[in-house]
């Protein structure tokens, strides 16, 4: 009886590491075949590709900032954050990092509106006071922002190179890659790929 138990217990435990085996397999072709996901796309005041209308607005420090317009040869990236929001807050590292690593050829500016004492101290708290920050509820409407944290990113025109959603590293990087491949986000460009194919 003992050894019929034991033959049937290692039977067991034989078959259930071939099981998790099996579908660790499942798990990693799963993995591949899943594509990438960029800034989510909502339903926006402008579409990729439109001239974004030029708009002069006033940053925390005083100072006079053009959004939008021809750049000369720089583009323009602007984020929508607020203190009171936690996924903004996990992503200002990287803007931060983002503001250095592209600094030769993008211009980051954080927007959003409220406070400017709650504006200050999260600018403060997260290293970003080289990094203009503007207060501007108009400016948020003109690019139909609902959501945060939201992202633009204009080009060397004033056109709208790519937008959305940004809620990780991923997101926003996805915008720099929609620009340099010329499609309106990750997602159109993995769609048309998948069509040729």
């Amino acid at each position: 009886m003992m050894l019929t138990s034991q033959i049937l217990l290692w039977t067991a435990v034989i078959v259930q590491a071939l099981l998790i085996a099996a579908l660790a397999r499942q798990v990693g072709i799963l993995h591949e075949r899943i594509a990438p996901a960029g800034a989510l796309t909502l339903h926006q005041n402008v579409n990729v590709g439109e001239v974004a209308s030029p708009m002069t607005v006033t940053t925390i420090d005083g100072a006079p900032i053009e959004i939008g317009g021809t750049r000369d040869g720089r583009s323009q990236l602007l984020f929508f954050a607020s203190p009171d929001c936690p996924v903004c807050k996990s992503l200002l590292p990287v803007v931060r990092s983002a503001a250095t690593a592209e600094a030769d050829w993008l211009d980051i500016v954080i927007a959003g509106d409220g406070s400017k004492a709650d504006y200050q101290r999260l600018i403060g708290q997260h290293g970003l006071s080289d990094v203009p920050t503007v207060l501007s509820e108009a400016l948020g409407r003109a690019f139909g922002v609902s959501k945060l944290p939201y992202a633009v990113l204009l080009d060397e025109a004033g056109r709208v190179a790519s937008l959305g959603l940004v809620n990780s590293r991923e997101h926003l990087e996805s915008l720099f890659e929609a620009k340099e491949r010329g499609v309106a986000s990750i997602q159109d460009f993995l769609s048309r790929r998948n069509k040729e194919a």
